[in-house]
């Protein structure tokens, strides 16, 4: 069983292929149950974008609720960033040690920036997007294989300075950026909603014609990226800096 959480596609894309691989059922982490019952040997997957060089809040409240039918013998996780991933596997460890269980492997894959809401944060280029993608399905291959051989393994990019980022700078990400206030609509809206359909935990509702945030907002940006018009944007921050998300085919 692999549970899993995406917002613009990346962690989508490599849940669903993982899956395929390894013959496992899916379950999408923002419209799950509380509870799930397991086979006496069936591994448990986690899979989800590092936020701010950690787990996405909303996946460790999930970790905290959700119940087993018996605890698993083993566990993995794989994140997906643009770059590092920091002490993402340490936290999840964590988060999984207060029920009880043990993380058995980690791994981070590189995959195409999403996160643009600071200066000096921007998207890859084409090019550079095409090329994360490529070296993200060969890592797969052997992501798949180790963990189809239940291989304990901890093999994620922590990059420098973790602990500041993924403790500290993580704090002031959500207590600051993680707001659907910031957000605004250009009169180029057609009121497709297409925003309102691809908002993973539904966070917004057309009215009138226009999209309406309705202020739990998880950050991952769907909304912005995902718009035809390119008519959402958060603050003046995203202005001009383009958009990306990675169609996953069902």
């Amino acid at each position: 069983m692999i549970f899993y959480y995406s917002g613009c596609g990346n962690s989508a894309w490599a849940a669903k292929a993982l899956a395929e691989k390894l013959d496992e059922r899916l379950v999408f982490i923002p419209k799950a149950d509380s509870r799930y019952d397991i086979n006496d040997d069936e591994a448990v997957g986690f899979v989800f974008p590092v936020y701010s060089w950690a787990p996405p809040e909303l996946v460790i409240r999930f970790v905290k609720r959700l119940i087993l039918s018996h605890s698993p013998k083993y566990v993995y996780m794989v994140c997906t960033c643009g770059d590092e991933a920091g002490l993402t596997d340490k936290l999840f460890a964590k988060a999984l040690k207060r029920k009880g269980w043990t993380l058995n492997a980690a791994y981070s894959i590189q995959m195409p920036e999403t996160y643009i809401n600071l200066p000096g944060f921007k998207l890859d280029t084409h090019e550079g997007a095409l090329a994360k993608q490529d070296a993200a399905k060969a890592r797969m291959e052997r992501i798949a294989a180790d963990l189809k051989a239940r291989h304990n393994a901890s093999d994620v990019v922590a990059g420098s300075m973790s602990w500041l980022k993924s403790v500290v700078v993580k704090w002031l990400f959500y207590k600051v950026l993680i707001t659907d206030r910031s957000f605004r609509v250009k009169e180029s809206c057609v009121g497709c909603g297409i925003c309102a359909k691809n908002c993973p935990v539904g966070n917004i509702k057309i009215e009138n014609g226009r999209p309406q945030w309705q202020h739990h907002c998880v950050g991952c940006m769907s909304c912005y990226h995902r718009c035809p018009q390119n008519a959402i944007h958060w603050g003046k921050q995203t202005e001009g800096k383009g958009q990306y998300f990675y169609k996953v085919e069902n």
